[in-house]
């Protein structure tokens, strides 16, 4: 029985038993405390904690969960996957024990041809709550269960509750005996005698009690609920690999065609060895996991969710270089992954594109993060081993792996392990944290300046709310001065020429927040005292701090004040946010909804607008996107703003920024109606004429998976137009032609000068091999090992190196050993070939330890065979220390 027929007789079953069936919530979680739905009963914990009233009194469904805690068990175990798919039942005050056993019993026992499940009921096991005399009731009178396949446990190891006072109730665990291949047989009051053969399939759980405070499984249930519940949940893997009769999770038909698929690209074979069994089930697990995130609108990061799917891609993709696969494995095995599991999710099929864009991508760049990271490992591996003490790793390297290539700290530990090298983790963490520690000590220092934090908690609760923003209508505005600080203090006065922050019991100044800027403006007070506001922050949510030079005058607590913005400065700021949401929905439209926003900055007649993406938008895209939102400038769209209750914005289809916190009630910004709605706080133009124009500057990556638009409005891109029109027509004179025919003239010329590169590029290279008998000649004599060292000079490349490298060893011959060190620079980086006869070798002399030593002088890495091998580094002044550096480990060893 496949298990998309599985999925749909449960379904059918309870459908036909009065359930409302209730699709898939998204593997992120609707429930803001946790990253990923990790149970089936996610989406229906606020019925059964009773928070919300439940719309119907009877549901199921199957549940695509994801959970990571277990992830090194992975391949490992029968039952262990990051992925899986859990069906559920529910009951809301409506059946209890006796119909959710009987539903039970039924599916599991009844016949294939009725829709059921046709599992033999005397291999059912049942453990219980040693005190749940209603359930064992229900099981042996009215099922009429073997009593001794009846196991009844102490609360301790048969009880849900979640954690804290509040529901709670015993479990009817339902276990099936898959015969003495897969373990010794369960007795003394126990299914779990070892092995795998009683495998647990769907757990019942009786919400029946209210438990009160207590550690553990140590506390008192207080009297029964008033509405009990039902909540189960059977693996819907497990019952696949029962039905299908396979040993375990990984060859069941949703899993092991990735499995085949790993066979026929590495050559190795399944049940053949052990650690390549392990390395098949969690390639084929994790690529199954990463593929169903990708497909909800997860993006590889490097936190939260994020970074949970870039560990499972980079598992993946490292499992198969261990397999012997170097070349790309994604875009075989996503294909194959989406075949098997596209019967119960047809959305893979549509949303292909996509899936595999972020996919491959993502594989391509964590490709050449282990090209450079595992040399620079390698190298910190050899050194590690050749200390004459414990095989270690120090945090400092770990982290410089981390900081500088992007190699996680997961990735160094699991591939130092195999080579039988410790890392020093706390080292590292130290190092992580210190980090971090500094950024947030610069974000508390632009928020809060010199003042401790608690300051402003303290004037926000005396302030009854903070201050009372005006400025979506007012550009000035009187108020009263709260609080004057000056070098962090509070104080009463100020007297200038004096750097202050100043709060304010109300405010037209906008404080610098979701990416928009601070206004600037000035501050006069009845009494003569003028600030000139230069950064507005809120250090505590809607306290606004006016930081400003005290210019003129006495500034003192409780003086009666005019706050006034710099409207020409607000309206280029108000220009650009509503440009960025402009830009935010043409690429929604022009590329991908999954283009998802990751920050901006709207400053004066410019913006900054950061989005997920796995790989570059081609040119047509960004001419799209720029052309889109002029055109929607053009048809001069209304803005507008309201202030609604969240969960009605939700349902308006307004953009939310993912990771943000939002209160009750969100401020929506609309552009023409339904074009464009966001959550946002910030100002804007009243309508989309007002902007002028955009530019789009360009693209470009900032990070994994992170891009970056960059365009002017306004004045700034009316500028930059007339500038790159005067810079058209001065190249269109230079190269003599007119300004259209710029393109043409100038890929000519492009191609001349490539071919005048190739050609001075191959005339290096056959000078520098012309020079290999003299370098020959050169070898001097080392403790019994010739050894020929030359630096080169500038190189068409380093394959030419390695060509001379060869061809100087050819000559040495193999009679004695013989080493060849070659050093050159090629476009402003230095870089190193070693190459070692038989001979050499026979006595300990290997090339790849040889390069590591003249690549560490050049401030790199290097690695390759023990016959020839290659590094580089960044010190092209060094030349000589690193032939020098081969030199002395030939004389040493």
């Amino acid at each position: 029985m496949r298990t998309s027929e599985i999925r749909t007789r449960w379904l059918d079953y309870f459908r036909s038993k009065d359930h409302v069936i209730r699709p898939s919530v998204p593997l992120i979680s609707p429930d803001p405390s946790i990253l990923f739905t990790i149970a089936g009963m996610v989406p229906f914990i606020p019925y059964i904690t009773g928070v919300e009233p439940a719309p119907w009194p009877r549901v199921a469904s199957v549940q695509k969960c994801i959970r990571t805690n277990d992830i090194d068990n992975v391949g490992r175990t029968t039952r262990h996957g990051t992925f899986f798919q859990m069906n559920g039942n529910f009951s809301f005050g409506d059946y209890f024990k006796e119909g959710a056993i009987d539903f039970a019993w039924d599916l599991l026992t009844g016949s294939e041809e009725e829709g059921r499940y046709g599992l033999d009921g005397d291999r059912l096991w049942v453990t219980l709550w040693e005190h749940d005399d209603e359930a064992m009731d229900v099981l042996t009178r009215k099922i009429g269960m073997d009593p001794h396949h009846i196991v009844r446990l102490p609360r301790e190891e048969n009880f849900w509750d979640t954690g804290q006072p509040g529901p709670a109730g015993s479990c009817c665990e339902w276990h099936y005996d898959r015969g003495p291949a897969y373990g010794p047989e369960a007795e003394g009051g126990t299914v779990d005698p070892g092995g795998d053969r009683y495998l647990e399939l769907w757990n019942l759980v009786f919400d029946q009690y209210m438990r009160g405070e207590g550690e553990g499984k140590d506390y008192p249930l207080l009297g029964e609920l008033d509405q009990k519940a039902i909540d189960t949940g059977a693996g819907l893997e497990r019952l696949a690999f029962v039905l299908q009769d396979k040993a375990n999770m990984y060859e069941i038909d949703e899993v092991f065609p990735v499995i085949e698929a790993v066979q026929e690209m590495s050559g190795r074979h399944y049940r053949a060895d052990e650690e390549d069994d392990v390395r098949m089930r969690i390639v084929a697990d994790h690529v199954r996991s990463s593929m169903m995130l990708i497909s909800d609108g997860v993006r590889p990061g490097n936190d939260g969710r994020g970074y949970v799917l870039r560990r499972l891609m980079r598992r993946a993709i490292r499992s198969m270089r261990l397999l012997g696969v170097d070349a790309p494995t994604l875009p075989t095995l996503f294909p194959v992954s989406r075949d098997a599991m596209s019967p119960s999710y047809p959305e893979l099929v549509t949303d292909w594109d996509t899936i595999s864009d972020v996919a491959y991508g993502e594989e391509e760049a964590f490709r050449r993060t282990l090209s450079a990271g595992t040399t620079i490992l390698d190298t910190a591996v050899a050194h590690a081993k050749e200390s004459g003490g414990p095989s270690l790793i120090s945090g400092a390297q770990a982290f410089a792996l981390h900081d500088t290539y992007g190699f996680p700290i997961d990735l160094t530990l699991e591939m130092a392990a195999e080579q039988g090298v410790h890392v020093d983790e706390q080292g590292f963490r130290t190092l992580m944290e210190e980090q971090k520690e500094r950024a947030r000590a610069d974000a508390r220092a632009k928020k809060t300046g010199h003042a401790d934090v608690r300051v402003f908690h303290d004037l926000e609760r005396r302030m009854g709310g903070g201050s009372h923003f005006l400025g979506y209508t007012e550009t000035a505005a009187e108020a009263e001065v709260e609080a004057l600080l000056v070098d962090g203090q509070s104080v009463p006065a100020a007297t200038a020429p004096a750097e202050v922050e100043v709060i304010l019991d109300r405010t037209p100044f906008y404080a610098e927040m979701g990416g928009q800027l601070a206004d600037h403006g000035t501050i006069r007070t009845s009494e003569g005292a003028v600030v000139e506001v230069h950064d507005v922050q809120a250090p505590v949510k809607g306290l606004s701090v006016h930081r400003g030079t005290l210019t003129e005058g006495t500034l003192t607590q409780g003086a009666k004040a005019w706050a006034e913005i710099d409207p020409v400065r607000r309206t280029a700021i108000a220009r650009a946010h509503t440009a960025t949401h402009m830009v935010h929905k043409a690429l929604h439209e022009i590329v991908s909804d999954t283009a998802t926003q990751a920050g901006s900055e709207n400053a004066p007649s410019r913006l900054r607008f950061d989005f997920r993406h796995g790989s570059a938008l081609d040119a047509d895209q960004v001419e799209g996107i720029e052309e889109l939102v002029n055109e929607k400038l053009a048809e001069d769209l209304p803005v507008t703003s309201e202030v609604m209750p969240i969960e009605q914005a939700r349902t308006t289809g307004a953009m939310a920024l993912f990771g943000e916190k939002y209160g009750k009630e969100v401020r929506v910004v609309s552009i023409g109606g339904d074009w464009s709605k966001e959550f946002c706080a910030g100002t804007h133009m009243p309508t989309t004429g007002t902007l002028g124009r955009v530019a789009v500057l360009g693209e470009a990556s900032i990070g994994s998976g992170v891009r970056r638009i960059d365009a002017l409005v306004g004045d700034g891109a009316y500028e930059f137009q007339a500038k790159e029109h005067a810079l058209v027509s001065q190249l269109a004179a230079l190269v003599g032609g007119r300004p259209q025919d710029l393109p043409e003239r100038v890929g000519t010329m492009m191609t001349k000068i490539r071919a005048f590169e190739r050609s001075v590029a191959e005339l290096r290279t056959r000078i520098a091999l012309s020079r290999a008998q003299e370098v020959a000649d050169s070898a001097g004599l080392h403790g019994g090992t010739m050894v020929a060292t030359f630096d080169v000079g500038e190189i068409a490349s380093t394959d030419a190196l390695r060509e001379l490298a060869l061809d100087v060893r050819r000559r040495l011959g193999d009679e004695h050993p013989a080493v060849v060190a070659l050093v050159g620079v090629n476009d402003g980086k230095p870089g190193v070939v070693v190459a070692t006869n038989a001979s050499a070798r026979t006595v300990g002399l290997r090339a790849g330890q040889l390069v590591r030593a003249a690549a560490g002088a050049l401030g790199g890495g290097g690695g390759g065979r023990d016959d020839v091998a290659q590094g580089g580094g960044t010190d092209a002044s060094a030349l000589d220390s690193a032939l020098q550096a081969v030199t002395t480990e030939v004389d040493r060893l």
